[in-house]
């Protein structure tokens, strides 16, 4: 069945990538990179809890679903990030806790970076944290 006119995006149409990461199966996570790399801020946003936070390199704690749209929306126009690898545990209240390493592109450079992740157990998250994982000198290198 066809329907004409119908022009409303549907989000599952970024899910459709071929993205995995090794040692990962939670499709919060997954869903988290490929809306990045997709450049779809608002789906990203969304996968986080109402009072969910993000810790960017060099930022105070971004908090909540649109002040992180919206963050995204300045900052992160043109990167690419490829997660390689990850790891999970479970903590307390059964939150998932999970680390994945990769590389993030930018228009400008690229560089090695960490995300560790706090899921609830419906699978929101509650907390990331992006850590850039290079030298100090490389750090200062990327100002110029």
């Amino acid at each position: 069945m066809t329907v004409a006119n119908d022009t409303t995006p549907t989000p599952e149409v970024a899910s459709t990538t071929d993205l995995t990461i090794e040692g990962i199966t939670e499709s919060v996570v997954v869903r988290y990179f490929e809306t990045m790399n997709a450049s779809d801020y608002e789906a990203t946003a969304a996968l986080f809890a109402d009072s969910g936070v993000m810790q960017a390199p060099f930022e105070n704690p971004i908090e909540g679903r649109e002040a992180i749209a919206n963050y995204l929306n300045a900052e992160a126009r043109g990167m690419q990030l490829a997660p390689q690898k990850g790891i999970s545990e479970t903590l307390e209240d059964n939150q998932i806790q999970i680390q994945v390493t990769g590389k993030v592109q930018t228009p400008v450079f690229g560089v090695n970076v960490s995300w560790i992740f706090i899921l609830s157990p419906a699978q929101e998250i509650l907390f990331t944290k992006i850590k850039l994982l290079a030298s100090p000198q490389e750090l200062l290198n990327l100002r110029r």
